[in-house]
């Protein structure tokens, strides 16, 4: 059954833990997006939880750093990038991704990708993927797209510098859409290396709220 609301954000504890329980139906994840709440599995011993955390990871393209190692995998041009060419081949990537630091196991359960494979197939999120010469999936990362909001929930790479380059490509199409930010939910290692940042909870919603509700934007990932 859909979940018909969430309680008030204020009412996030330290963690930004707010809810425990529900499903993930389509409904269910645009009405949690819409709020600035995604859900993040703890372990199989607990319902289904949902955080807004405060302060919140976003990426500003204004704050987007290339590393040196970076600019010249770039220039290297050896890698193909796509966009929503195997949604299903990056969410089960990043499932079993081992480049996570302390980190044991994995949020991106079975229940998690199928109900992600049916979001995507609503539209409602998106892939890029890192082919090799040999085609072969070497890295990406997937997301959240709803009106010109745009998450990156994870990403996964089998080769040194291949999730930095689906972010930098993906943050370059954003940019060309006049999308100028992208919610990381937190700052990992990868996003503050490129230039990830915090900003509190209340004004990621003031901005949330220019962004989601805005359907005139074409499809990004067309």
């Amino acid at each position: 059954m859909a979940i018909i609301d969430f309680p008030p954000i204020d009412q996030a504890d330290e963690n930004g833990l707010l809810a425990l329980g529900g499903d993930l139906e389509i409904s269910s994840l645009l009405l949690a997006y819409s709020k600035g709440i995604f859900p993040w599995p703890i372990n199989d011993e607990y319902p289904l939880a949902w955080f807004s955390p405060n302060p919140r990871g976003i990426l500003k393209y204004e704050d987007l750093h290339i590393s040196s190692s970076l600019k010249k995998y770039l220039k290297s041009n050896k890698h193909i990038v796509t966009f929503n060419e195997d949604f299903e081949g990056v969410i089960k990537a990043c499932s079993k991704s081992k480049n996570r630091k302390d980190q044991v196991g994995t949020w991106i359960t079975d229940e998690i990708i199928q109900a992600y494979i049916d979001f995507y197939n609503a539209d409602q999120a998106y892939s890029v993927e890192v082919w090799n010469n040999d085609n072969k999936l070497i890295g990406g990362l997937y997301g959240v797209v709803i009106g010109s909001y745009v998450s990156g929930e994870s990403m996964f790479y089998l080769e040194s510098n291949a999730s930095k380059l689906a972010l930098y490509t993906l943050m370059e199409r954003l940019n060309d859409n006049d999308i100028t930010w992208l919610d990381t939910q937190m700052v990992t290692p990868v996003v503050e290396a490129m230039g990830g940042t915090e900003m509190s909870r209340d004004d990621f919603l003031n901005e949330l709220k220019k962004t989601v509700f805005n359907s005139s934007l074409p499809s990004l990932f067309a």
